[in-house]
Order: structure tokens, then sequence, then C-alpha cells
């Protein structure tokens, strides 16, 4: 498949008359059509500013951009307008295909109407932006980059500042948008979590101004992602913070699902360590409608209806065991 956008040995940064300052070099880089790509790395690394020069917003410092196809660009600067209304905003989407008159027809309405609905802004169309929330100015603007028509669409941190609800619709949205749209969708973006759940595919930016590029799966586990965070105390091959063992005491824990999932993760962060041959054992038994846990220590045993108590007693649970087995 021939990507909608390609670049050639691209250098990009900021030129001045005596120096230049380069952010990136010598980067070969494709966009295909019907795939979410997500552009991470550290703070200040300059990935809004490769934003900016595919947009041709910003020029190359060598090198070169090919693309014949149109592009749309969403950037983090926020709109300050008054008496502007969600349809205003989305119809400026239109404004490149308008003749002098400036004067919609029935296409472009429909695709102002098809824009708004596809961020599901229906019943917003009529309230001032200034009203909005963040989350839904944010959905206003990817509608007024869906009334461009264009098969590439490029975004700037489309999630800063949202709360985690509108952070997952956008990256939801936006990846439902490739497949269904077949646009190549670029997002810088520092929403690790989900972009390791939505891209197709990573540009990983590095410290020594390349970008690597591949599945977000293979990124993981080749230590790619944790040589460019760095990260501290966050295993992300497990998606866990890691856990102190600090009681110095281990549970067999025994059960699948989410609940054995999220009961694992209570107790190592209650500082127990899981373990197949520890004396004390937590069996989950799933029970029509609700999940039950089972604490057996030697001959005594309990069951609990939440993580809740069983952690509560189970500090008590361990001393009567080290007791009995004096």
């Amino acid at each position: 498949m021939t990507p909608h956008l390609q670049t050639h040995n691209l250098s990009v940064g900021y030129s001045r008359k005596e120096s230049s300052n380069s952010l990136f070099n010598h980067l070969n880089l494709d966009l295909v059509a019907g795939e979410l790509v997500c552009f991470m790395g550290p703070n200040g690394i300059g990935k809004s500013t490769l934003i900016r020069t595919l947009a041709r917003l910003q020029k190359p410092l060598s090198g070169s951009i090919t693309t014949e196809k149109k592009i749309a660009v969403v950037l983090t600067d926020r709109i300050h307008a008054y008496n502007m209304t969600v349809i205003d905003l989305v119809t400026f989407g239109r404004y490149p295909y308008l003749n002098w008159d400036i004067k919609l027809n029935e296409e472009d309405n429909s695709i102002i109407d098809r824009s708004i609905s596809q961020v599901h802004l229906e019943n917003l169309a009529e309230k001032n932006i200034e009203e909005l929330s963040d989350g839904q100015l944010q959905m206003a603007m990817i509608a007024r980059a869906l009334a461009q028509e264009t098969e590439i669409l490029l975004l700037d941190e489309p999630t800063a500042h949202l709360d985690l609800n509108n952070r997952v619709e956008i990256m939801n949205l936006l990846r439902h948008l490739a497949r269904t749209t077949n646009k190549a969708i670029l997002i810088a973006t520092h929403e690790l979590d989900l972009a390791l759940q939505t891209a197709d595919k990573i540009w990983l930016a590095t410290s020594n101004k390349k970008i690597l590029t591949g599945l977000p799966e293979d990124l993981v586990l080749d230590g790619s992602f944790d040589e460019v965070f760095q990260l501290k105390g966050f295993d992300l091959k497990t998606g866990k913070m890691s856990h102190e063992a600090h009681r110095k005491i281990s549970v067999q824990l025994i059960g699948e699902g989410y609940e054995y999932l999220w009961t694992k993760n209570a107790l190592e962060r209650s500082g127990y360590e899981i373990a197949t041959d520890a004396q004390i054992t937590i069996t989950l038994i799933k029970k029509v409608g609700k999940t039950v846990w089972e604490i057996v220590s030697g001959e005594w045993s309990q069951n609990y209806g939440t993580i809740g108590k069983l952690i509560s007693d189970l500090s008590e649970i361990v001393t009567r065991a080290s007791r009995s087995s004096r």
C-alpha cells in the first residue's frame, strides 16, 4: 500500500541566521491509510515541531516530505471567540472549498452535519463554544478538521488537560475514524497507557534525534519504551507499578479473570508476596452474580465478600498462622 505521507531524510528544528537547532535528523517515516499512529517521547523533545513541519506550517531544516493528499491539523491552541457556536466552528472547516461569496451549498451542509455527528455533538451544535467543557471543545475541533475532508489528520496532544473518561473517548473515536474513513491519523500524545492499547503503530522519539517505529507491543518487549522514558517504579511489560513486599509474608492466590488481577494488585500493594508454596491460600470462588474470597490457613477457613474486608483481616490471620506453626 502506498503511504499517504512519507518523509525522506527529514531534519526538523529551528533555523537562525548564524546557526540552526536540530531536533530530529534524517527521518524516514510514513503514514498509511486506515492506521492510527501515536507519536510519543519525553517533554520538550520536539513532538509539536514535527507535527507542524509535517503539516507544512514550518519549514524543515533539510530533507523532504512527499504527499499528494490533503492534510487537516488540530493544534493545542485554544480558540477564544464570543458568540461562536459549535456549528460555526465546524463550518470553518469548509472555507478552503468555498468561492469568493463564501456560500455553503447542500454538500457543504451535509459534510458539516456528518462531522458533528461523527464526534457525537449533535445536541450541542447550537451551543456557544465558550460554554463547552474542555472535552466537548476538543471534540468540536476534531469535527472542524473532519469537515475539511482530508485523507490525513494530524493532532497535537488532543487529550491534554482532559479527564480520563474524555481521554478514552477521544482515543477510541480517533481509532474508529481511522478504521471507518480510511484516514491516516497521527497523534502526538503523552497518554502512554492509552496509546499502547489503541495505536496501530508507535513513533517513539529518542534522545539521539531519531524516531523508532513499530508495533506498541514490539517496542515494549524490546525495551525501547523503558530506554526512552526511564520509567521509575512502573513495569511496562506488566502494565503495573512495582510494589515492595515489605511485610515479608507470602500468600497463595488461586483464581482467574479480572477479579484475580485486582485481588493480586490489592495484595501486592498491601505488601504481600504472591507465591505458589505459601501456607495461606486465597481462592476466588465465582457464584451467580458475585465473587467470594475464601482464605484457608491450616484447618481454618473463612469467606469474604469484598477484597477490602479480606485485606483488613489478613494481617491477623497471618499472625494466627505464625503462632500455630511454632
